[in-house]
């Protein structure tokens, strides 16, 4: 078994001091295919370690289903193959930018604001969780002959809540699987955080992007003894759709890593290869300040955070610099850069061939439809990532009224009498225009991503709060949920026509060419948001407010020759765009 070294800064890793050089790379973001080459980047840069989170609503999405658990048990035998250490972060809360903060929403629904607390329920669907998922870490411990040396409880608790307690609950549950190396706890560097994020016995990290000495000081009033790690070196960060990209400058971002190393300390780059939230997992925040209790703030699909390996698993200048810094604490000459990836042979236009219409993908791919006094939730329709259609009839006659989603999340568009009528969001609830009775009013609810930090985590999807004519509740609302989930393996079920002549949402198929299959960025011009599968393969949401303008397609997604291609149009296309096109990283 590890232990630490008291009143040093390193650790014990097999009887020898070592000081954790880490990078935080999620396998679940990054295709299979492409696992050996990252891992083989971050040493390249000097790494001796790799971190990640496990996201718990991935791999059980619903009750009594799970979903290839093993893949992290592939991850960490590829990372002892490629003679790396592992940090695993099994949450059950990992933020990360990712669906609830990897929460199943079925979880989240069932107990309400009493996740993340000594709630019975919570803490049962947990404990089940943890018994199935340690099958993987477990047996994969360095005192069993495999990488990992650091497990974690929780993540940033402090950050969110008080409950020791609860975290006392998760380390003793974490003992009694079977976890033997060292447990940790990381918050950021406040006195609040620190105390209500940490444990006696548990080792304690910080999380920062600068100002090292500082946040150890800090760590230090709390631990004076034990190894110094900043858990999380924010070297970048991450992208909201509709807002600017966020870059760090290398030469800064480098100086700071090197504070941190001459502080003595352990570090994980955050991230040292960020990747890709394919299919949709890609999380929200809210604004409005320290409180997070401002607008929505969905997060974009490329998680690539300005890391110093970049989305395409190519070296940026960030890179150079750091591998700079690491060189000095790394014994011998450090490793050559790995051969990169292939990538496309050319260009290659996409060719669409048909178009069903949402109401078609629904009839046939969707859940079965409600009937309820108030518009259920997307949680009570088990949808966990897609978008709902509710229906309900204003009676009359009546004057026009205001017609308002009251409580949406996230965005409606919607249709009077079968014609369009406008988009509402959360900050703007009401139609523009009054609606008279008799009528009948469709609203395609979408889900931009549930919160995965802050006070709002957990929070339900759809209509919260009923539709409103007026001051009425409009009741007898019929809901029908459309899970991303429902397209693999079923869209060949779907029903396709002609295209359209004017464009429009729907699903749309198509099929494109390839010659030398390879890693490419997916062009989709004159479309506004949705959704892009390639063999099957969600490459994740798209949207034409920015800041990200293309897809990142993985070469092992594409085969040599004919591909197929769906496009989930949910707003609005423009009928004299161009075709999308696969192009060359």
């Amino acid at each position: 078994m590890s232990e630490f070294a008291v009143g040093e800064s390193d650790f014990l890793l097999d009887g020898r001091p070592v000081r954790l050089l880490s990078g935080a790379l999620h396998y679940f973001r990054v295709h299979e295919g492409h696992w050996r080459h990252r891992l083989a980047m971050l040493r390249a840069m000097g790494l001796n370690c790799v971190e990640t989170y496990v996201p718990w609503n991935l791999h059980w999405p619903a009750p009594g289903r799970y979903r290839d658990v093993q893949a992290l048990g592939r991850f960490l035998d590829a990372v002892r193959e490629e003679g790396l250490w592992a940090i695993v972060r099994p949450g059950p809360y990992i933020c990360a930018e990712w669906e609830n903060g990897g929460l199943p929403p079925w979880v989240t629904g069932e107990a309400g604001a009493r996740v993340r607390t000594r709630d019975e329920r919570y803490l049962s669907r947990v404990e089940h969780w943890f018994h199935h998922l340690m099958h993987e870490i477990v047996p994969r411990q360095i005192d069993r002959g495999g990488p990992v040396v650091l497990v974690q409880v929780e993540n940033e608790y402090g950050s969110y809540g008080s409950d020791t307690g609860h975290l006392r609950e998760l380390a003793a549950l974490l003992r009694a699987e079977g976890v033997t190396v060292p447990l940790f706890t990381s918050d950021g560097p406040e006195d609040h955080m620190l105390t209500g994020g940490s444990l006696p016995g548990v080792l304690a990290t910080v999380n920062f992007g600068s100002h090292a000495r500082v946040a150890f000081e800090t760590l230090r009033r709390h631990r004076p003894e034990g190894p110094l790690m900043c858990m999380e070196f924010w070297c970048g960060w991450f992208d909201h759709w509709s807002g600017e990209h966020v870059v760090r400058d290398p030469v800064e971002a480098a100086g700071a890593l090197r504070e941190i190393l001459e502080c003595g300390a352990s570090v994980n780059l955050y991230m040292a290869h960020g990747g890709t939230s394919f299919g949709g997992w890609a999380g929200a925040n809210r604004g409005g300040g320290a409180l997070r209790e401002g607008p929505l703030e969905p997060d974009v699909t490329s998680y690539d955070y300005d890391a110093p390996v970049d989305e395409y698993g190519r070296p940026t200048e960030k890179f150079w610099r750091f591998r700079e810094v690491l060189a000095e604490y790394h014994r011998g000459p450090l490793p050559e850069l790995p051969p990169m990836p292939a990538p496309l042979g050319g260009p290659a236009e996409v060719t669409l061939d048909g178009w069903a219409s949402l109401g078609n993908v629904l009839e046939t791919l969707g859940g079965e439809e409600r009937v309820a006094p108030l518009p259920p939730t997307f949680e009570e329709l088990h949808v966990t990532r897609g978008l709902v259609r509710y229906e309900v009839d204003v009676p009359g006659p009546r004057q026009p009224c205001p017609l308002t989603a009251r409580g949406l999340r996230d965005l409606a568009v919607v249709h009077v009498d079968g014609e369009r009528a406008g988009v509402l969001t959360e900050e703007e609830p009401r139609l523009r225009e009054p609606v008279a009775g008799p009528a009948h009013v469709e609203l395609w609810v979408e889900s931009l991503g549930r919160v995965n930090y802050g006070p709002r985590f957990g929070e339900a999807k759809g209509i919260t709060g009923g539709i409103l004519h007026e001051r009425q509740f409009l009741h007898g609302v019929r809901a029908r949920g459309l899970d991303l989930d429902a397209f693999c393996g079923g869209v060949e079920r779907v029903p396709f026509d002609a295209l359209p002549e004017e464009g429009g949402r729907g699903l749309y198929r198509g099929t494109v060419t390839v010659r030398g299959a390879g890693d490419a960025r997916l062009e989709l011009p004159g479309r506004t948001r949705g959704f892009v599968w390639i063999n099957g393969f969600n490459l994740g949401r798209y949207w034409s407010v920015g800041p990200q303008r293309t897809l990142y397609v993985p070469g092992p997604v594409l085969r040599e020759g004919g591909n197929e291609v769906w496009i989930l149009e949910l707003q609005d296309t423009d009928p004299d765009h161009p075709a999308p096109r696969l192009l060359p990283v």
